[in-house]
């Protein structure tokens, strides 16, 4: 069985959009996109700089988009599951057919500009923590006054909080943690300091005409299936201030018998702890155009291995 996930925010990098743009009919889907939410989606994927698509109102449209393109650059895929970390679940929902591109991505920038504003109240942000034991690591983080904001398995949580919490953090790993890594976000994401932005999601989201999914859509909240539309928007929405459990997204891949996982663009992130994981499931990253024969190939695999 073949899983489909897209990344969340930190995996973008300066330029990763622009052999995507090459493809044809690419850059013109791009273009109207772009025009649909007034943000010039090429600029920031081919030519803005490292700080620049680290602005979260900019950062989470241009993640959406290029998992968008990458994965319709497949072409018709029938992947047995979909799933998305924090952002990517929009893009899974797309995916799944809950909500068409177009409104994907007007949701995802007004989640953007909404969890930049929060954001901006007080100064934040996510560290991750490579090593240790969930059991010691957790409560220690609740003992600085952190949030295990995403508990993503294979020995990977990741801490958000304010700045002053991260750096006590530094001085104080908990027991069994080799590296503490900041993160390329701009703000405690899936926290408490997220909440003024689910008031404002709450509110885009009554304009949505969300269809049931037409796949497993796996929810990062609990890594259980979700047969709706409805909840799939209402679980957008609370998301955003909630911690993602992609160690449990991953226990539900396993419990319907995943025989590959293939990651959109800019994959690397979710397959490298799927490695880790989900030891006997072939992984591949779409990085760039170069990688969707390989994808291609490893999707004919899946399919013909359930015929």
């Amino acid at each position: 069985m073949l899983v489909l996930v897209a990344p969340g925010q930190g995996a973008q990098t300066p330029g990763f959009l622009t052999p995507w743009l090459d493809l044809p009919g690419a850059a013109d889907r791009v273009a109207a996109w772009s025009d649909a939410i007034g943000l010039d989606l090429a600029h920031y994927g081919t030519k803005a700089d490292a700080d620049a698509i680290r602005d979260t109102a900019v950062a989470q449209p241009l993640l959406v988009a290029a998992g968008l393109l990458s994965a319709a650059a497949l072409g018709d895929v029938a992947p047995g599951a979909v799933a998305g970390h924090s952002v990517g679940e929009i893009t899974a929902a797309a995916f799944a057919g809950v909500l068409d591109d177009a409104a994907a991505l007007r949701l995802v920038r007004t989640r953007g500009l909404a969890m930049a504003e929060a954001a901006a109240i007080t100064e934040t942000g996510m560290s991750a923590l490579l090593g240790g034991d969930p059991e010691v690591t957790v409560p220690h983080l609740e003992k600085l006054g952190l949030t295990p904001a995403n508990v993503n398995g294979a020995g990977q949580i990741v801490a958000a909080g304010t700045l002053e919490e991260l750096a006590a953090l530094e001085a104080d790993k908990p027991e069994g943690v080799r590296r503490v890594v900041p993160l390329k976000v701009a703000g405690a994401f899936h926290t408490r300091h997220m909440a003024p932005a689910v008031a404002k999601l709450e509110e885009a989201a009554q304009a949505l005409a969300p269809a049931d999914p037409t796949v497993r859509y796996v929810s990062n909240k609990d890594g259980q299936t979700v047969a709706t539309g409805a909840e799939v928007v209402s679980r957008l929405v609370g998301q955003v201030a909630n911690p993602v459990r992609w160690d449990l997204c991953m226990e539900t891949f396993q419990a319907l018998g995943a025989t590959a996982l293939i990651e959109v663009c800019p994959g690397g992130t979710l397959t490298g702890i799927a490695k880790r994981a989900l030891p006997g499931v072939k992984t591949l990253a779409l990085k760039t155009p170069d990688d969707l024969d390989a994808a291609r190939a490893l999707i004919a695999e899946a399919i013909e291995a359930t015929a």
